[in-house]
């Protein structure tokens, strides 16, 4: 297996190295993160330069790119920041559901807009009770004339506030249905008459924002009803594995970048009369970290070339959306140890790297949620 990059991989990554040199310094990173807002011109730049576009068809706007192109920008976007990546992230898995199972005129709509950055998706799956649990759900939606009316809350919704947000989602739409049955995918923006959001204090990614979402008889057009009446569980099932592959890319961008600073810390810090990295308890724990965020990696592009061949990867991404988030936040902890007091204080990255990283392993499925589902995929069944 060839694990060299084309050129047009080497010269795409290279222009994305510059970009967010030039748009998403670090002491633009810090303010935003310390003022919880979000830098849109940064996203109005990734538009420009065609990232958003980067896995749909040219016929609809994009570049034509596949999954490997696409995990590699968003692991290199995610070296800066994951939590600024977040919202490219849920924009793009949340389209590529659309390219999926939308209607021909759904996708001439959408797809644009999401392209051109004009509109940000969000995915509205969690709720009070109805968490990893999806078939719990309870908002719900009901037909009335050419529009649904939905009430109900969702919760842990990320990017819901951004401007131009639409929210991806998911009702019952049958109430005598029980479980995955009687749900259906309607794209609700945030703006919506009847649509109150509650920015909610996150420990970490607080810049693309996580919120509470209540919708009170909130009419939404029939045309925004994705995937057919009672059709949102294939729906969710075809949107997991994006959002898991997009999720195990940014992991993976978020640990290497912890390496890079714990290992820049440990060759310039001197203790004892040389640099603390020259010490086997510090060398031996930055070459852990950067064979596990290696593996990680690996995990990762295998997942990703197997998507890009039309091949079913379900088992391989959910692997490595596994692996890549519980290294994160592994290596995290240990770039804040060997960084000290410097790795807890706020004018250091390495907080905000270590605060971030922490919902890795419960965001896009929690780490038991991905073991039971490999667990299953290799002829075990959970109980």
């Amino acid at each position: 297996m060839d694990f060299a990059l084309s050129e047009q991989q080497e010269m795409l990554l290279d222009s994305v190295r510059r970009l967010m040199a030039r748009h998403a310094p670090p002491e633009v990173v810090r303010r935003h993160d310390a003022e919880r807002t979000y830098p849109y011109e940064l996203y109005d730049a990734w538009a420009e330069a065609g990232l958003l576009g980067l896995a749909f068809p040219e016929e609809y706007g994009g570049a034509g790119g596949d999954a490997v192109d696409l995990a590699l920008v968003i692991e290199e976007l995610s070296r800066t920041s994951t939590d600024f990546t977040m919202a490219a992230a849920g924009s793009v898995f949340c389209g590529l559901n659309i390219l999926r199972v939308g209607s021909e005129a759904q996708k001439r709509h959408w797809l644009p807009k999401v392209i051109a950055g004009e509109v940000r998706l969000a995915i509205g799956i969690s709720e009070p009770d109805a968490g990893s649990d999806v078939g719990a759900l309870r908002t719900s939606a009901r037909k009335q004339g050419d529009r649904w009316i939905v009430n109900g809350q969702k919760l842990w919704t990320t990017g819901a506030g951004l401007r131009g947000s639409v929210i991806s989602t998911y009702a019952r739409t049958d109430p005598k249905a029980h479980g995955r049955h009687g749900l259906s995918l309607l794209l609700i923006p945030a703006d919506s008459p009847g649509v109150e959001l509650r920015k909610l204090e996150m420990l970490g990614r607080r810049c693309t924002g996580t919120y509470e979402v209540f919708f009170r008889d909130v009419e939404v057009p029939d045309d925004n009803l994705v995937g057919g009446e009672n059709g949102g569980w294939n729906c969710l099932m075809s949107g997991l594995q994006s959002e898991r592959a997009v999720s195990a890319a940014g992991n993976c961008g978020g640990a290497q970048a912890v390496v890079d600073l714990a290992l820049h810390y440990a060759g310039e810090r001197v203790q004892f009369g040389r640099p603390i990295g020259s010490f086997q308890a510090i060398g031996h724990r930055l070459a852990d970290m950067q064979t596990e965020v290696d593996a990680a990696r690996m995990l990762t592009w295998r997942a990703a070339w197997l998507a890009a061949q039309g091949r079913d990867a379900l088992r391989e991404i959910t692997m490595a959306k596994l692996f890549s988030a519980e290294t994160y936040v592994r290596v995290s902890g240990e770039g804040v140890q060997i960084m000290g007091g410097y790795g807890l204080n706020a004018e250091f990255d390495m907080q905000r790297y270590f605060r971030d990283a922490r919902s890795a392993t419960i965001a896009a499925g929690t780490s038991e949620t991905q073991r039971n589902l490999i667990a299953g995929l290799m002829g075990l069944k959970q109980r």
